[in-house]
């Protein structure tokens, strides 16, 4: 059984987020966990040091998340009524970033699925930032889901790879449990300056060679192309219905997202995108 976290701050692009992973996840048998996290409007040392239950106003924004939370559960059972599917909500009074991060470890989570734009809404940021503090601080992998997105089945994955990761099964699970049950072609895309590839790079090529040979695959590479340039090319030439990243401190991944301040990302992407960390909590 799948695990998966859903946070919602009961805005659309949430929702939307919400509608993708269960249609995505649909022929699999998975516990949803529903999230909203919340914070008294005036939340002062006063209110952590006596009994919250003092505080009118904290039982009044609690109760206002529960009753949202429920109202998300019923939408989904009656529009989404699928036997394979059981849903728990959470409503937590903490950050939504170690809420995440206790449940991911606490729950087993598989997933986390989540909308890129933050209830500010500013369009000139794609990532809202709490999506990348996501990426940045949560050891499982993340499926971000731009703001209006309508479903599509994953036909076309496009995973941009340097090959300096020892791929693992952490690594790669995530992308062929997704992929399992469609007809999906992966499309490897290496962005290189001229240079040949290390005998390391050979053999985790090699590696990523044997994880896909179930699936259908092809290995590319473009050469003098930023990996921004070169996935937008890619796109260009072929419809793609989610990209995948492996998070990696070492590779272009954090130079990609983490070069300017968390607030001001330059790389937009229209379609959903699968981070995969570099490490998980079992390892």
């Amino acid at each position: 059984m799948k695990k998966i976290l859903l946070p919602t701050d009961f805005s659309e692009n949430s929702w939307n987020a919400i509608k993708y992973a269960l249609q995505l996840f649909k022929n699999k048998t998975c516990k949803f966990y529903l999230l909203n996290t919340y914070t008294p409007v005036i939340y002062h040392v006063e209110y952590v040091l006596v009994e919250p239950s003092q505080f009118d106003m904290g039982d009044t924004v609690r109760e206002n998340s529960v009753t949202q939370l429920n109202n998300f559960k019923t939408k989904i059972e009656k529009e989404f009524n699928n036997s394979k599917h059981t849903i728990e909500t959470i409503a937590a009074f903490n950050n939504l970033i170690s809420e995440i991060k206790d449940l991911v470890k606490e729950k087993a989570i598989d997933y986390v699925v989540m909308g890129t734009k933050g209830a500010t809404g500013i369009k000139e940021v794609l990532f809202g930032s709490n999506t990348v503090h996501v990426f940045k601080n949560v050891k499982c992998p993340i499926l971000a889901i731009p703001d209006g997105f309508t479903f599509e089945t994953p036909h076309e994955v496009l995973f941009p790879t340097d090959y300096q990761i020892d791929y693992k099964d952490y690594h790669i699970k995530p992308i062929l449990d997704i992929i399992s049950p469609h007809s999906t072609r992966v499309n490897v895309l290496h962005a290189t300056y001229g240079y040949d590839l290390s005998e390391e790079q050979e053999k985790n090529k090699k590696t990523l060679e044997k994880y896909f040979e179930k699936s259908a695959h092809l290995f590319q590479s473009v050469s003098n192309q930023t990996v921004e340039q070169g996935i937008s090319s890619f796109q260009l030439k072929t419809p793609i219905n989610l990209l995948v990243m492996i998070n990696n401190k070492h590779s272009f991944f954090q130079n990609l997202f983490f070069k300017d301040t968390i607030k001001h990302i330059g790389f937009h992407l229209n379609i959903p995108f699968l981070v995969i960390p570099s490490k998980t909590n079992k390892t």
